[in-house]
């Protein structure tokens, strides 16, 4: 764990591990790189040559610079917007009671979407596909092993079955054959830009209430964006009565 030691110094200034993990946890997911030995000896020069820039900036006496004090001045003024701006919605949030209430109130439109459970079989031309289906109807061979033995896609060696999969996770016609078809029925060849599918749809699911627990927060999350914007809205209309505001 990080610590106080001291690594180095820079005309008397220390540099310690924490800075070191200080500046490596700055860095987020990147920073996972220079979790090493080396990677904090880098961190440690980078650091160093910083503060070399810093000494020698405060002898030169940049700090007294127009340039630098205009520079200052925007990045004060940032802050201080920044700072405002999180007085203002740092402590808004959206409630238990708010979060269970809209939850209630929309349970219709809070669902897990249709559906369907289904197999194919890929090839890659139309004649292939309609023979396959002749055999297959006629009884000749099952389904899962025309799959094994002919299809082009990965699920052959799951007999055709692709899983259950819902709306819009599949390419257009595939989609649109699947959601029309009915439990057993076997349609083909359905062209796609993969190939020339048979499908058989091995069951349907109607849609489904998720949970509270599983939406709880990211209903809270957005009720809480639409309470901040309304309060950033609502100040904004406050200042601007307060402080003239000119439009050319």
């Amino acid at each position: 764990m990080a610590n106080g030691k001291i690594l180095a110094s820079v005309a008397g200034n220390p540099i310690t591990e924490e800075d070191v993990a200080r500046f490596i946890a700055a860095m987020g997911e990147r920073g996972a790189a220079y979790n090493t030995p080396e990677g904090h000896k880098m961190v440690l020069e980078e650091l160093i040559a910083s503060k070399l820039f810093l000494a020698d900036a405060k002898k030169s006496l940049l700090e007294y610079e127009d340039g630098f004090k205009k520079r200052l001045a925007d990045i004060k003024d940032r802050l201080l917007v920044d700072y405002a701006m999180e007085k203002l919605l740092g402590k808004i949030t959206a409630s238990d009671a708010d979060v269970k209430k809209y939850y209630d109130e929309h349970q219709s439109e809070i669902t897990s979407g249709d559906t369907v459970t289904a197999s194919h079989i890929l090839v890659e031309d139309e004649q292939t596909a309609n023979d396959l289906l002749a055999k297959i109807r006629a009884g000749e061979v099952s389904f899962e092993d025309a799959a094994r033995e002919h299809s082009t896609c990965p699920s052959k060696e799951n007999g055709g079955s692709l899983g259950t999969f819902g709306r819009g996770q599949m390419v257009p016609e595939f989609d649109t054959a699947c959601f029309e078809m009915a439990v057993g029925e076997l349609r083909g060849p359905v062209k796609t830009q993969f190939g020339y599918h048979l499908i058989r749809l091995d069951g349907k699911n109607a849609a489904e209430p998720i949970p509270f627990d599983a939406v709880k927060e990211e209903i809270r999350h957005r009720l809480t964006m639409e309470k901040q914007q309304a309060a950033y809205r609502s100040r904004v209309n406050q200042l601007s009565i307060l402080f003239p505001v000119d439009r050319y």
